[in-house]
């Protein structure tokens, strides 16, 4: 299959798992960002992941949502980051669960993935779409900020993807202006959770709130 944005790549509410079968392209020793607007309802992105299309040594990598710099059409500041991650030596998705990064809806952010270098090349996939990404060489992290693309390729998805959820569907009332409650915590044993989900009682039926 092709990368299909919204599905295999960019912001996404299911992780993929098929090989995309499409060009590949070099990624150890690089960082890569690929420039994407943040669906409708989304708050904030759990996971984020790459495709490996090679079997080659382990090495670590990192991943990351950038800011969006409007004048230069490059990433800014980094919002959110998972530094240390295993890549493992097979040829598959590698991704990076449990992120708690917030971002707003219809807001232009890039999701970044920077891989070290591996003694054999390490291949991602691309493949022509509606989208943008880039890259820069020699990169051992991800930097804050993001700085110069050194390559750059309008009309082009790549095989990084952010899956991401959904607001709360709770407004409440502050200053006399209804504001959406995009997320709600609960402390149990003196740790904060998430709350994932809440019923209310109506006529002897659980309904749904979020």
């Amino acid at each position: 299959m092709a990368l299909v944005l919204g599905t295999n790549c960019g912001f996404v509410t299911v992780a993929p798992v098929d090989d995309p079968e499409v060009s590949g392209t070099t990624i150890d020793n690089y960082a890569y960002a690929f420039k994407v607007v943040a669906p409708s309802g989304a708050i904030k992105v759990t996971e984020i992941g790459w495709y490996s299309d090679s079997i080659s040594e382990e090495a670590n990598f990192e991943v990351g949502i950038y800011s969006h710099n409007a004048g230069t059409d490059f990433p800014d500041e980094l919002i959110g980051v998972s530094r240390t991650n295993a890549k493992g030596t097979t040829k598959d998705w590698k991704k990076v669960t449990g992120l708690n990064i917030e971002i707003t809806e219809g807001t232009t952010y890039w999701i970044a993935v920077q891989l070290d270098d591996t003694g054999t090349d390490t291949k991602t996939v691309f493949d022509a779409g509606a989208a943008r990404y880039g890259y820069k060489r020699g990169q051992t992290t991800l930097t804050n900020p993001w700085g110069d693309f050194r390559f750059s390729f309008n009309n082009h998805d790549v095989a990084i993807y952010a899956v991401w959820t959904v607001g709360i569907n709770i407004n409440i009332n502050i200053g006399d202006v209804w504001k959406g409650v995009n997320s709600m915590k609960i402390n149990i044993g003196d740790s904060w959770k998430d709350v994932t989900e809440i019923k209310q009682n109506i006529g002897d039926t659980w309904k749904t709130v979020f």
